[in-house]
Formats: C-alpha cells, sequence, structure tokens
C-alpha cells in the first residue's frame, strides 16, 4: 500500500488528521456504495462512512499517534483491511491501491452450491414478465453473482426464444413490414411470411448468438444485473454502459464482447436471407447501431422503470 502525505507544523495542541481515498476493484473499475469503517484505540475511534458514486471516501477528525486500522466491506468481494495507520498532527493522508477482490462464490452464496442457486435464478427469470406477459428473462434482481453454466445460458436463450411472445412480435412486426414494403420481398401471402420469418430469424439469431453462444464461448454473463441502489447518475451509467460492458463467468467487469459480437454475428447473417437489394455493410452496421441503442434505452428503463411492473422480481430471501 501506498500513500501520499502532507505535514503541517505542529501546534501546541494536536491538530486532527485525516484520510481519504477509492475504492476499486483490481481491474480498476470503481466500487461505489462500499462500506469502509475505521477503528483506533479506543471505542470513540471507531467511525463508518460509505463511498460515494465515484467510490470516493473521507474521513476527517483522526487523532495523531493513533494506530488506526481501516477495513471496507462490499457485497461479492473479499473484505479488506489495511495496515496499521499512524498519522501525525494535521496529517491528510490519500490511500491508494485500495483494490478488492472478487470472493469466492461460496462466501455469497453460504453453504449452497453454486450451480443450484444458478438454477434457481434461471428458473425465477424465466417467470419474469412486464405486465404479466411480457418476456423479461435477461435481467437479475439477484444481488448475489453467481456463474451460469453453459446449460443454463442455452436454456435462458431457448426460452427467449421460443416464447410466444417473441413469436406474436414477429408476426407483428411483419405485417408492418408488409405494409411498408421492406425488406424488398414480393407482397402477397408470400412476401408476408418471407418478412415475418425474416423478423423472427434475426431476432432469435441475436438472442442465441449473443445470449448464449459467445457468452459460452468467452465466459461471459449474457444477463443485465439491476442495481438499484446508489445516485440516480451512477444508476443510469450503470444501465447505459451495460451493451459494452458485462460481468464475466469470475465476476469482474470486462467488455461486452458477447453482446457487441452476437450483434454484428446477427447483423452479417441477415445478408444471407434478405433480398439482394437490401443487402451490404450498411445493412450490418445499421443493425448493429440499432440493436446497441435498443439495449441501451432498454437497460436504463430496466433500472428506473420495469422493476415495479415485473411479475417475480423480488430479492431471493
Amino acid at each position: 500500500m501506498q500513500a501520499h502525505s502532507q505535514t503541517l507544523i505542529d501546534a501546541p495542541q494536536a491538530v486532527p488528521a485525516s484520510l481519504s481515498g477509492r475504492v476499486t476493484d483490481v481491474q480498476a473499475y470503481l466500487i461505489p456504495d462500499t462500506t469502509i469503517s475505521i477503528d483506533g484505540d479506543t471505542p470513540t475511534d471507531h467511525q463508518v462512512t460509505v463511498s460515494d458514486d465515484q467510490a470516493l471516501f473521507n474521513f476527517q477528525g483522526l487523532r495523531p499517534g493513533v494506530s488506526y486500522r481501516m477495513s471496507i466491506h462490499a457485497n461479492g468481494f473479499t473484505d479488506w483491511t489495511s495496515a496499521p495507520i499512524l498519522l501525525t498532527p494535521g496529517q491528510h493522508l490519500e490511500m491508494e491501491d485500495v483494490k478488492l477482490t472478487v470472493g469466492e462464490v461460496m462466501t455469497t452464496v453460504s453453504a449452497v452450491s453454486a450451480e443450484k442457486v444458478a438454477l434457481q435464478q434461471v428458473q425465477n427469470e424465466e417467470q419474469q414478465r412486464v405486465f404479466g406477459f411480457i418476456p423479461n428473462f435477461y435481467v437479475s434482481y439477484d444481488p448475489r453473482f453467481v456463474p451460469l453454466t453453459p446449460k443454463l445460458k442455452f436454456q435462458l436463450a431457448f426460452r427467449s426464444a421460443t416464447d410466444s411472445v417473441t413469436l406474436g412480435s414477429a408476426v407483428f412486426l411483419g405485417a408492418i413490414n408488409q405494409g411498408a414494403d421492406t425488406p424488398s420481398y414480393v407482397q402477397g401471402s408470400k412476401g408476408f411470411g418471407q418478412r415475418v420469418g425474416a423478423v423472427y430469424a434475426t431476432a432469435a439469431a441475436n438472442i442465441m448468438i449473443g445470449g448464449a453462444v459467445l457468452p459460452t464461448l468467452l465466459h461471459q454473463d449474457p444477463r443485465y444485473f439491476y442495481q438499484g441502489t446508489g445516485t440516480n447518475r451512477s444508476r443510469a451509467l450503470h444501465a447505459l454502459s451495460s451493451p459494452f460492458v458485462a460481468k464475466g463467468d469470475n465476476g469482474r467487469w470486462q467488455p461486452n464482447y458477447s453482446s457487441l459480437g452476437g450483434d454484428f454475428a446477427t447483423g452479417a447473417l441477415v445478408n444471407v436471407y434478405y433480398p439482394p437489394a437490401d443487402r451490404g455493410v450498411g445493412l450490418v452496421f445499421s443493425s448493429v447501431l440499432i440493436s446497441t441503442g435498443g439495449r441501451m434505452v432498454n437497460a436504463v428503463v430496466q433500472e428506473f422503470l420495469l422493476r415495479k411492473f415485473t411479475s417475480h422480481s423480488k430479492d431471493p430471501n
């Protein structure tokens, strides 16, 4: 642990000291809303604070000459305790390298096996529906993180791709495209069937590739993890970043290659079954932009609105 300090000239009466810092994980991602406590030689030295949305914390009025220890607790991470801290009068100590490591899965889920908890989470998520009928399967409201097995990733994707609302949405959007004469299939029942098939094939491919195949190969979790706490700003940033940042199966945040890769792969696949007049590189990139933008909007709505309208969305006991 490194520290930078600035010592003021001693006064006849000991000038209180202070201490501050920022909490991150080993990959330098900020960890807001962590509980930080500091203890000295007597109970009166005890102070507790919570890091803000920038993961910053600050302690004032510390007694110089006292041996302090600082402890940090954050859900999903191993508790962190400092070496003894001895402050001089008027000193401001800036703590550096306060980096938390991801806790063992078994610590988070008590004595229950991780695989059983993951199965329970997926079973609960498969019941989540907005207004009682719109599937909301890819949102985790459970504060415990456990990795999904490849089988569960494919189970969740298959359940979403074959849901009646997914199929009904393809028919609805196919009818809209029929009226707009896009893509450039023929009109009539044949064209309608082709447009419905194209809409469904695009949605199903995106779900299966971005929600199961790539997450399995890249060891990433395809779900959106509801934050629900902290400032509106931190929650909005959490939501807007979700298409670009995902949790790995190791519990650490990392670039969301699965989601972006799924969007690009689906955009490229569309060129196989779209009419020749509609194919091209532009189709791929427009598809990716629409999908990514839609994910950002959906995540913000998830974070601030949809939970109250989603059935079976309560945290587990």
